[in-house]
């Protein structure tokens, strides 16, 4: 209980503003995974030889990785914390983004995209948005927005 006191003191402070830019950052960083395969489509397409609705379902495996990654995480982070989560969604991204890469098919690049960046997106994403609303009350609904906006 002494711990949620402290962490009580530093709502609505600097170190909240300060958690709040380090969030963007990471959201930043953490979430490209989200849209990467979308900017990169005609090149998914061209390497592949596929149509483009076929070059599309990578992006469909991330949404989906996407959905399970929030609805996976999201208890463990109101038990436990932000901190392991944010260490497994760096690894699951950079372990999908070197296996994307080597991915001989579209199918292999798909299930990258899905099991490792969208469930390492979804464990950036959701969490953050939880974590940073717990540091404001008075502007919190910007905190969040300043905090999603990292996203895109």
């Amino acid at each position: 209980m002494a711990t949620a006191a402290r962490a009580g003191d530093y709502v609505d402070s600097s170190y909240s503003w300060a958690r709040l830019a380090i969030s963007v950052l990471i959201a930043t960083i953490g979430n490209v995974g989200m849209w990467a395969v979308v900017v990169v489509l005609p090149a998914v397409q061209a390497e592949f030889e596929v149509a483009r609705g076929d070059a599309s379902i990578p992006y469909m495996f991330t949404m989906a990785g996407f959905a399970v990654g929030t609805l996976l995480i999201g208890r463990y982070v109101d038990r436990f914390g932000i901190a392991l989560p944010m260490a497994l969604a760096a690894a699951a991204n950079g372990a999908g983004f070197v296996l994307a890469g080597l991915a001989g098919n579209i199918w292999l690049f798909a299930l990258a995209q899905g099991l490792l960046i969208g469930i390492g997106t979804a464990i950036n994403f959701a969490p953050l948005m939880a974590d940073i609303s717990h540091w404001f009350a008075r502007r919190r609904g910007l905190a969040v927005a300043a905090a999603a906006s990292g996203n895109y």
